[in-house]
């Protein structure tokens, strides 16, 4: 079965409190495990961005729930679409800090695929590129 992939962008509700928070990305990490989604949450503080990965209906039950969530508000769905491989097969959920550059770097580049291309001669970066040079300090 083909892996899918969503990506969104979201404005947490103001006063989020770290632990509801931590309990919102267990209480994640355990549906996704037993479900076969991997991913990774972006926080700058204000703002959520997210990855997930895996099996499409899983994916479906996933992205209903993160819909319906009372942690934040406007939502924009950045792609929905195939992947190869996981980006992320490590990790259930896992939620990284970012700054404010960075998650805005990440959500206003170009999605289309979940490509990369850093390292290609001329090429800007791609949303993949902006996401896993955040990752990459926790990745190993």
């Amino acid at each position: 079965m083909a892996n899918r992939a969503i990506a969104y962008a979201s404005e947490a509700l103001p006063g989020l409190d770290p632990q509801r928070l931590t309990a919102m990305v267990e209480d994640a990490a355990r549906f996704n495990h037993d479900a076969g989604i991997t991913g990774v949450l972006l926080f700058d503080g204000q703002r959520f961005l997210q990855y997930i990965e895996g099996p499409e209906d899983a994916l479906d039950v996933a992205y209903s729930r993160i819909l319906g969530a009372s942690s934040h508000r406007e939502i924009v769905e950045l792609a929905r679409g195939r992947v190869g491989r996981r980006m992320f097969p490590c990790w259930s959920m896992r939620l990284l800090p970012a700054d404010a550059h960075e998650l805005s770097q990440a959500a206003y580049a170009d999605w289309r695929g979940f490509v990369r291309r850093a390292g290609r001669e001329g090429s800007p970066w791609a949303a993949m590129d902006h996401l896993t040079a955040v990752a990459q300090p926790h990745l190993g």
